[in-house]
């Protein structure tokens, strides 16, 4: 029996999930107060049979637009290919479902640093626009894995993206940039690390100073591009890594008044941050947009309670991203719907107002 008893104590720190026994006041939230625009989605090879299940999924949850990222595909496409596969899904998701989607275009980062890569990305950016993309969305490998035509790491900031970025401000669409990782990925691996299981589930994640450069010159590197183009519109993907240190995220978007913040996939800092978090949406309610990255509709449901509601400790749905509970922000009305609709429409051309209340 006392063999039993020790062997029972012998588990991982993944499998060790107990329920609460917590009693408190359930809410749980299937459906979005308020019509929302998803800013930050991944849609591949969209077929007519996977467009109409998306319509179906996004009428049960209330979003009313949902705006893919991934315009030509994954990642850095070739030029004349990425091109064609943008307008075509263009092409699908406007006869299937008219003002239900709206598209990104992505840059190619093919023989980055020959002559005429400028020009031609440049011209590439005007025809996607002419073509039906609403903005521009930059992958994190730019800083991380791309590399120009000799192999070196091409920095955010680089001189030779200046023209696309004021391009982008010419042509009036926003730039969404995902830029690096969690800082823990730079940190060591250990008992000390909030991401330790991210990481051992995924070790390909993990990062150091020189793979491929410090946490600190990358986010630099976004930063002096926000500096240099005020006149373009920059959405800061996943709050730039900031949402763990809101006074930070404070800072940050005083300093830069042509930058907005996306909250997909860190909606589980807010929610162990009640307080703080609910003080920071009122205090930037002008500047947040609601964003979720990976699609997965149950996922959503957090996302809701999080910010609709005030339970509390309810559990997240990712014990690697999160292994706290949530609590409910409560968010007025009023900061509800800026985040999730009126936002966005301010600063994403062509989305269809009229599904909207007001």
């Amino acid at each position: 029996m006392q063999g039993f008893f020790l062997q029972a104590q012998e588990m991982s720190f993944e499998e060790y999930n107990p329920p609460s026994t917590l009693v408190v006041p359930q809410n749980p939230v299937k459906r979005a107060k308020f019509p929302f625009i998803d800013i930050h989605s991944h849609q591949w090879n969209v077929s007519q049979e996977t467009v109409n299940r998306l319509v179906r999924e996004m009428d049960e949850i209330n979003m009313a637009v949902m705006v893919n990222l991934s315009g030509r595909g994954r990642g850095a496409t070739g030029d004349i290919d990425g091109q064609e596969y943008m307008f075509s899904m263009i092409r699908r998701f406007n006869g299937v479902a008219p003002g239900r989607f709206i598209v990104f275009t992505n840059l190619s980062f093919r023989e980055f640093g020959s002559a005429g890569w400028i020009e031609k990305a440049v011209a590439d950016l005007e025809k996607d626009v002419q073509n039906g993309a609403n903005g521009l969305k930059i992958y994190k490998s730019l800083g991380l894995s791309t590399k120009d035509i000799h192999g070196n790491r091409v920095p955010i900031d680089h001189p030779d993206l200046d023209p696309v970025w004021k391009k982008c401000g010419e042509l009036g669409i926003p730039v969404i940039i995902h830029a690096a990782d969690p800082a823990p990925f730079w940190q060591p691996m250990d008992a000390n690390n909030e991401r330790w299981l991210e990481l051992k589930l995924n070790p390909g994640r993990k990062r150091s100073d020189t793979d491929p450069a410090p946490f600190s010159q990358i986010i630099a590197e976004q930063h002096h591009v926000f500096r240099k183009h005020p006149k373009t519109t920059f959405i800061n993907a996943h709050m730039g890594w900031m949402a763990n240190d809101l006074d930070k995220a404070s800072a940050h978007l005083d300093q830069y008044p042509n930058v907005y913040f996306g909250i997909g996939a860190v909606i589980a800092e807010f929610g162990r941050q009640p307080k703080r978090a609910r003080k920071f949406f009122i205090d930037y309610q002008d500047r947040i947009l609601f964003a979720k990255d990976a699609y997965v509709k149950e996922e959503f449901y957090t996302y809701f309670r999080v910010l609709e509601t005030e339970d509390e400790y309810f559990p997240y749905y990712k014990k690697y991203h999160a292994f706290w509970a949530m609590y409910g922000l409560g968010l007025p009305d009023d900061v509800l719907k800026k985040v999730y609709y009126k936002n966005a429409i301010k600063i994403i051309p062509n989305i269809d107002r009229s599904r909207f209340p007001d």
